[in-house]
């Protein structure tokens, strides 16, 4: 195993070479310049965008400017920020990053469980209704024209029923007098979420370990405990509203994507089930009289669990760059938007500095799936 991480590291460093390579090439072969925007001010003279130029350093050759920015990415440096001067490309990444990683990575968690789950329970009681239903709903969802179905969601549950808010990231008449700033309060929030991660992870781990016969209990009370806890804990430090209006902007573009990602992993599981079923060490458990849940879930889920598995880690890599779309319609300020504007307003070290994150996550993200299925399937073994 040691050998063949050490080749597969290899390959993703040579893979993101060239990817930086495609990426800086393609992002500059744009006409014009950031300083192209300040050009149409007549108030502006000549020498200023000029002067712009030099401070931005677009005027030096191609092949220089791109050895700058093989330097700055081995560095970690990835420049300033044209549009957002003089904020650095990675002080921008790690603000708009956490909230990507919050909406895509909660709506591909939540989809992946329910998905795995339904799909499970439609593949082992094929024909009837419950069969029918959930795989036109889940073709119709995973098949939907992606824009159309959020604004839809926000006709319906933000404008028509005004239980939500149309979109952004936070309401400005709500923060109008906060103590502090939005980003501090969205750092606790998470901060919160992953100790409370923590902790139901480790009850959930200890009862399943002991088997015992009211885990299932055990785990519902225990994450109704932990969530009343923190919620507590945040209406007495005075500043739960805050976070409350956060967290009531974040349910509408959830629920659009875990909606969407739910209809593909239910599908996908259902798929890889029906080829299990038909093997024949399924064949041999039920000659040994297992009980069928045991059959269901030890001896099909586990195998059929393989592809789910890829695409989920894949999904969670795809989510760094924010779903362009979902986050548009949403106007949620993250890295999808961030891509957005920094093509827009041609601010080359941001689209740049972006696309090289994506980059990382999804090669590293092969890997991980690459270890995963040796630890999933003993039958896979890397020599």
């Amino acid at each position: 195993m040691a050998g063949y991480l050490l080749r597969r590291t290899v390959q993703i460093l040579l893979t993101l070479f060239v990817f930086l390579t495609i990426v800086f090439f393609l992002v500059n072969a744009q006409p014009g310049d950031i300083t192209r925007l300040y050009s149409m001010d007549p108030s502006l003279p000549p020498e200023t965008r000029a002067n712009l130029q030099e401070l931005f350093g677009v005027n030096e050759p191609l092949w220089k400017q791109y050895l700058v920015h093989l330097k700055n990415t081995v560095t970690g440096n990835f420049g300033v920020s044209f549009s957002l001067y003089p904020r650095t490309v990675g002080d921008v990444i790690l603000e708009r990053l956490p909230r990507t990683l919050v909406l895509f990575v909660t709506a591909t968690v939540i989809s992946f469980y329910l998905g795995f789950a339904l799909g499970k329970i439609i593949a082992w009681r094929r024909g009837g209704w419950v069969e029918y239903t959930s795989t036109i709903g889940g073709v119709s969802l995973y098949t939907v024209f992606t824009p159309w179905f959020g604004l839809m969601m926000i006709w319906l549950f933000a404008f028509k029923a005004g239980w939500l808010p149309i979109g952004k990231f936070l309401d400005p008449v709500v923060w109008r007098d906060a103590p502090t700033d939005s980003n501090t309060i969205f750092n606790l929030m998470l901060a919160t979420a992953a100790v409370l991660t923590v902790v139901v992870f480790a009850v959930v781990l200890a009862t399943s370990r002991k088997r015992l016969a009211k885990a299932p209990l055990i785990h519902v009370g225990t994450i109704a405990a932990a969530v009343a806890a923190v919620v507590g804990v945040w209406l007495a430090s005075g500043v739960g509203h805050l976070a409350f209006d956060l967290v009531r902007h974040m349910i509408l573009p959830i629920a659009t994507l875990t909606l969407i990602s739910f209809a593909g992993t239910m599908l996908l599981t259902r798929n890889s089930m029906l080829e299990v079923i038909r093997e024949d060490h399924v064949m041999v458990a039920r000659a040994k009289g297992l009980p069928e849940k045991v059959v269901r879930d030890k001896h099909v889920a586990r195998n059929a669990l393989l592809p789910v598995v890829t695409s989920f880690v894949f999904s969670l890599a795809f989510a760094i760059d924010g779903g362009v779309i979902i986050e548009s319609i949403f106007s949620w300020p993250g890295m999808g938007q961030t891509l957005v504007s920094a093509t827009v307003s041609e601010d080359l070290p941001l689209a740049v500095g972006a696309f090289v994150f994506v980059g990382i996550f999804v090669l590293v993200a092969h890997l991980a799936a690459d270890v995963l299925y040796a630890y999933l399937d003993p039958r896979v073994r890397y020599r």
